[in-house]
């Protein structure tokens, strides 16, 4: 089935269904889903799994997501003491704090209310922009379309005009402040997170490798350094094989580290002091901080508690919400209580130990094997964060804020496993200039707790717009969510922003870069978009050129990058203005990345046809979504042309009445860009879609067979991709801060990213570029 756009494009959409295909309109029919778009949704919703599996999962996911939230214990009671315990008291205030903290916002923020808020499956703050986006419209970037909104992955809701979730709608639809205010904070959250993947290694690897002095006391702090370094170039030399692998390493080791903590810490409380069990009473946390103003300023320390459950979050690509759960609720939250619990019955009887309490607490015997355990899971927990940043960049790339990266899979099965060097390589060298220059763990926790509370706060706004418009969610319990989260994180940030000038600052300076770098390269973007769309051509200019197109047409295919799904790009005009032939066969092609986690290959690919068939001129929109990567192994031209003559094919069926008979059509006139173009005809299906049946010879129209055949020799002619190689400077009379954002930063970024033709695998010998300059 095939109709019109507004610009006077004839579009087919393919979808594989059993042995035939199935096509829909480009157009809005307000037509239920039929069955087989039901078995599409069906098959990309989340799977269910057998217990035995959810439980192999859960063990699985030991290795990824909770190695950062679980090597914690090495660091947070020396952290929240740093000049020794002066009130006894002031152990069970501080472990009270611990207790309500872990279960406050580990266990029922996150592992409870926001796994939930997963773009199928995908977590991270772009997930929930992404979820956001296809609710309501708040992209700066305006290339949304109505066919996208039928995708099976893409899912929408209508209001009720006058309900609380249409007026939010409205507000965050109002005016571009709103917008750019929207993505300002899914960027600050983006690049804490990056600033927490770079603490984290630094302050896991560092606090385990400080256990050496306990046993060498006068072995020097630059040796426990030198260690710590080597640690982190191998770790980060490990990137490369991939997360699937590194897990089932690592899950072992973090399993036996819980178990470990656990059972040592239940050892230290029934051996010391047991009375430190009254932290469970949450009174003691009044009374913490009555006795004096010096205990607010522990809370950075405590904050360390919780640190990497926003990567838990981040990292959720990679198994399913309720394995996550299983292995929170039943490994990690209790063998973590524990471990706190013994640690403070340990200081409270030995309140000199503070500083290396974990270690101390330790028993002789198994000193040495705790160590070596404690410094692989000080390597796990860094894992969590890198593959984390990994996701979260790769994201970023898709919705056009960050310069693209290349892009590795490491894994056939799991799309979301992928490995970034230029990241890789960046994050180690940030991470040793953290090691080396604070040299200590307790300046890098100041820096730690500012950037994990930053993460949270961001997620917390993001989930009030969300349960509202994507689960509906009663104003009353999103005013309960938001309030309990707002009341522990802003506590939290008070405490660890008065410690800016003491390590703090580092986070801040991190984060302050990478959101220069993502908001200049998505304002160069979206300054070039809005470029493309005013100098583009219409479609009748195209068709009042002729079959020619006045041109000399000669043997190929010619395929024509734009940014546009609509419309002719500029470069295409500038092309033939200055060039005296044309190839017989032109194909304008828009490669889209679209919020939805992924785009289902049988969905993938939108052809058009732009004017009568003599003109062969087709358009081709590729859609991918942020989880979707393009593979060295994937012919990319190949599937392009594959989708024209599949696109002709079913074209030919449908006007030599290769359809059911019970299926009723119509002919109408189209019109491109308001104007009536006679003789153009396109076919609309009542209905909303069509089921096509195995193609055989006489479902072919000569004049169809001729076409295909044509494009045969066109393709044996050559195929050649035409690209823009489009330089934005801004104008003459523009500001300071424009021309250093255009003129330097982003042109900079624009030399350093890699190419369009190298991120799609197009062939370099049959690459033509051509140059444009557009004034912004």
């Amino acid at each position: 089935m095939a109709s019109g756009s507004s610009n006077g494009d004839l579009s087919i959409s393919e979808k594989s269904e059993n042995k035939g295909m199935m096509w829909e309109l480009d157009r809005d029919l307000d037509q239920p889903i039929d069955e087989a778009t039901g078995r599409l949704h069906t098959m990309y919703r989340e799977k269910k799994f057998s217990t035995i599996l959810l439980c192999q999962l859960a063990f699985q996911s030991l290795g990824v997501v909770f190695g950062d939230l679980g090597t914690s214990p090495l660091y947070v009671f020396n952290n929240v003491f740093p000049d020794g315990v002066k009130d006894k008291e002031d152990i069970v205030g501080a472990l009270s704090l611990i207790i309500y903290s872990l279960t406050l916002l580990p266990l029922i923020k996150y592992v409870l209310i926001v796994l939930r808020a997963n773009d199928n499956g995908q977590g991270g703050t772009f997930a929930l922009y992404s979820l956001l986006c296809r609710h309501a419209k708040i992209s700066t970037i305006p290339n949304q379309h109505k066919t996208d909104e039928r995708l099976t992955t893409y899912s929408r809701q209508t209001y009720d005009e006058n309900s609380l979730p249409a007026k939010i709608k409205k507000f965050m639809e109002a005016n571009s402040f709103t917008k750019n205010a929207i993505l300002t904070i899914v960027l600050v959250g983006t690049c804490m997170a990056v600033g927490d993947s770079i603490l984290t290694p630094a302050i896991s690897v560092l606090s385990a490798s400080g256990g050496i002095k306990v046993e060498f006391t006068k072995m020097s702090n630059d040796w426990v350094v030198i260690v710590s370094v080597v640690i982190l170039i191998g770790l980060f030399n490990l990137q490369h094989f991939g997360t699937e692998k590194v897990s089932r390493l690592f899950a072992p080791i973090v399993l036996l580290w819980f178990l470990l903590i656990g059972t040592v810490g239940a050892i230290n409380l029934w051996k010391y002091d047991s009375t430190v069990l009254k932290a469970f009473n949450p009174a003691n946390i009044y009374l913490y901080f009555k006795r004096g103003s010096h205990n607010w300023t522990s809370l950075g320390g405590i904050m360390l508690s919780i640190t990497g459950t926003e990567a838990l979050f981040a990292d959720l690509c990679h198994f399913p919400v309720l394995a996550i759960q299983i292995a929170f609720a039943v490994i990690v939250f209790p063998c973590l209580l524990l471990a706190y619990t013994g640690q403070a019955a340990y200081i409270s009887s030995n309140t000199d130990h503070v500083s290396d309490a974990f270690y101390r607490s330790i028993p002789d015997s198994i000193f040495w094997p705790v160590f070596l355990i404690a410094t692989a899971a000080a390597v796990v927990a860094s894992q969590a964060t890198i593959s984390a940043t990994f996701s979260l960049i790769k994201q970023a790339v898709s919705m056009g804020c960050f310069p693209r990266v290349k892009v590795v899979h490491t894994s056939q099965e799991h799309l979301g496993q992928i490995y970034i060097p230029e990241i890789n390589w960046l994050l180690l060298g940030l991470c040793i200039a953290v090691t080396a220059g604070f040299r200590r763990e307790t300046i890098i926790a100041n820096a730690y707790g500012t950037a994990v509370v930053i993460v949270m706060l961001v997620t917390t706004f993001l989930m009030v717009p969300i349960m509202f418009l994507v689960w509906r969610s009663h104003w009353s319990i999103v005013f309960l969510f938001t309030g309990f989260s707002l009341l522990v994180e802003l506590t939290y940030f008070s405490a660890v922003i008065l410690k800016v000038d003491q390590g703090g600052w580092v986070p801040l300076v991190i984060a302050s870069c990478f959101l220069i770098i993502m908001y200049t390269w998505h304002y160069g973007t979206l300054k070039r978009f809005e470029c493309e769309i005013q100098t583009k051509v219409s479609v009748a200019w195209i068709l009042g050129l002729g079959p020619s197109l006045g041109l000399v047409r000669v043997p190929g295919i010619g395929f024509v990058y734009t940014e546009l799904a609509s419309g002719v790009p500029h470069i295409f005009s500038h092309l033939v203005t200055n060039l005296p032939a044309v190839h017989s066969v032109v194909v304008f092609v828009c490669v889209k990345c679209l919020p939805v986690y992924t785009v289902p290959a049988e969905e993938r690919i939108l052809v058009k046809r732009i004017g009568p068939k003599n003109f062969h001129i087709f358009r081709c929109v590729v859609r991918y979504g942020y989880k979707d990567v393009h593979k060295k192994d994937d012919n990319f031209e190949t599937m392009l042309y594959n989708g024209i003559v599949r696109f002709a094919t079913c074209e030919g069926m449908m006007e030599f009445g290769g359809y059911s008979d019970s299926e009723e059509y119509n002919t109408v006139t189209s019109s491109i860009d308001g104007e009536i173009l006679p003789g153009e005809k396109e076919l609309v299906h009542r209905r909303g879609s069509l089921v096509i049946p195995p193609v055989q010879a006489n479902h072919f129209s000569i004049e169809t067979t001729d076409e295909i055949e044509f494009l045969n020799i066109c393709k044996d002619g050559g195929m050649v991709h035409i690209l823009g190689n489009t330089v934005v400077r801004s104008r003459r009379d523009s500001n300071m801060m424009k021309k250093v954002a255009i003129d330097y930063l982003y042109a900079f970024l624009r030399r350093l990213c890699r190419e369009n033709s190298v991120m799609l695998y197009l062939p370099h010998e049959s690459l033509l570029n051509v140059g444009q300059i557009f004034y912004v």
